[in-house]
């Protein structure tokens, strides 16, 4: 069987406030489907939905998105006044640069560069 990736599926507390997020982040334009589903389609990468979920996020994603923007501190500031937090520092090593961010419902994400 072969397969294509459709979508990256976020289990959440508040569908339409998360895609406003991402949208805002990424560039483009939320779209809510239903009160418990909505999704954002960003250039360049595949469609983020987000489904409500009666049960609250309870320990670290076990899969999460790296992100690779122009300039990662501009970006986590821009982040950060959209709503995420920054999860400790910079971190720079040989093999390159990484910011660890939660998303305002707690899902992380990182911004990665060379």
């Amino acid at each position: 069987m072969r397969a294509s990736l459709d979508e990256i599926v976020f289990d959440c507390a508040d569908p339409a406030a998360l895609a406003r997020f991402w949208a805002a982040l990424l560039g483009a334009e939320p779209v809510d489907r239903e009160p418990h589903w909505s999704y954002v389609d960003p250039p360049d990468l595949p469609r983020l939905a987000f489904q409500r979920v009666p049960e609250p996020k309870a320990a670290k994603n076990r899969l999460h998105l790296d992100l690779a923007p122009d300039d990662i501190p501009g970006a986590t500031a821009e982040a950060v006044a959209l709503g995420a937090t920054a999860l400790g520092e910079l971190v720079v090593d040989t093999y390159g640069r990484f910011q660890v961010l939660q998303d305002p419902q707690g899902n992380e994400f990182c911004f990665v560069g060379s």
